[in-house]
């Protein structure tokens, strides 16, 4: 049965966040609040774990997971990023974007693309998951929360934990997030000097790198 934990949107109790960040270490699966729709979270080294979000998602091993990061410091840690990449990430983050970067090696192969070795990176700029990032001292492992075989990612915590209680370890309730995922943006075509590819438009605007 799933840990619930209702805390304020904006000054969440520190109490609360760190229950929720020791399931985190004890291999548990969350569902949290971020600037777009829920994600389903998990530590980023257990593979076992990793497993569980594909599973939940029901997508294979090509689908990009992202690591969501407290800042822009742990960046060159997991990716290859150039100075006009870096730029665009500095512009759109923290926000609900999601990028696409060549993966370095620190990155675990199961967690990269098979074929491109290419991994997700996000920013999130909910106070919620900032803290709870803060408080577990490293980046996330982490899917959209969309339902297997639907199309729209969940947005009320209720509702989530009605449909996962059994499945996942814990929801974060800081109240309903936005109805749309991260706007999504493959930026390794730069690196052969193409310009990056909009994969989806979501909640992030694309006038805020220049595109569109």
């Amino acid at each position: 049965m799933a840990q619930y934990f209702e805390v304020h949107p904006d000054n969440p109790q520190p109490r609360l966040l760190r229950q929720a960040s020791a399931l985190l270490e004890r291999a548990g699966i969350l569902a949290v609040p971020t600037d777009s729709s829920y994600a389903l979270v998990c530590h980023l080294d257990d593979k076992a774990c990793a497993d569980r979000l594909r599973q939940l998602r029901g997508v294979g091993d090509k689908h990009h997971l992202t690591l969501l990061c407290a800042d822009l410091s742990a960046v060159a840690h997991y990716a290859r990023v150039d100075n006009r990449q870096y730029r665009m990430l500095k512009a759109a983050t923290p926000g609900p974007f999601t990028f696409i970067l060549e993966a370095t090696r620190e990155v675990p192969r199961r967690l990269s693309h098979p074929q491109r070795k290419t991994i997700g990176l996000r920013v999130p700029e909910h106070p919620v998951l900032q803290q709870l990032l803060e408080l577990h001292g490293a980046p996330l492992l982490a899917t959209t929360l969309i339902p297997r075989g639907e199309q729209h990612p969940l947005n009320e915590p209720e509702e989530i934990r009605l449909r996962y209680e059994k499945q996942i370890d814990g929801v974060i309730d800081a109240g309903a997030c936005s109805s749309l995922p991260t706007t999504v943006i493959d930026l390794t075509p730069m690196w052969s000097g193409g310009e990056p590819e909009v994969v989806r438009q979501g909640r992030g605007e694309l006038a805020v790198l220049g595109l569109g």
